[in-house]
């Protein structure tokens, strides 16, 4: 996903920053406003680059490591709609390691017909890997999009699943 911070104030833009973190998977680019995480970015932002909480670094590292099943770092949600926030939120609902189908997130956050509203607001999810949108795959098992990429989500739930108990 690259990182669009065009609905933010020009004041709150000011004050967005990111540092480059190298993951098994590839270069990725935390972007924080003060302490709080606002987007994981697979693609370079223009922002300015300065060192993220050194807490979450660790966190990241753990989570690769197959060490941390859920993040701490808190989370603010500066795009999206209110429906997008539901979407985005009810990903922490899905544990580490597990899929879910967009069926199943329409129904949680009260649109049972709304599988495809599902899937475009996890398209936009501007914090992937913290809140979990590759967990998400369609209901016959195919694994549905990816904004980084089917490639990532797919070793991005590999990696979960032999991490997990499910897995051993």
């Amino acid at each position: 996903m690259i990182f669009d911070s065009g609905h933010i104030s020009t004041k709150e833009h000011t004050h967005l920053f990111y540092e480059p973190y190298k993951s098994p998977l590839g270069l990725l680019y935390p972007v924080f406003l003060d302490s709080l995480l606002v987007a994981v970015a697979f693609n370079k932002p223009h922002l300015k680059i300065q060192a993220i909480p050194s807490g979450f670094k660790d966190e990241l590292d753990a989570y690769f490591e197959g060490e941390l099943k859920e993040f701490t770092q808190e989370v603010k949600l500066i795009t999206g709609t209110p429906f997008e926030h539901k979407v985005w939120l009810n990903l922490r609902q899905i544990p580490y390691g597990e899929t879910r189908s967009y069926k199943w997130m329409a129904e949680q956050v009260g649109s049972p017909r709304g599988n495809r509203a599902v899937g475009q607001a996890l398209s936009k999810n501007p914090v992937p890997i913290v809140l979990p949108c590759h967990r998400v795959i369609e209901s016959t098992g195919k694994l549905g999009g990816y904004s980084g990429g089917d490639e990532l989500k797919r070793r991005l739930l590999a990696m979960e699943f032999y991490n997990s108990e499910s897995g051993e």
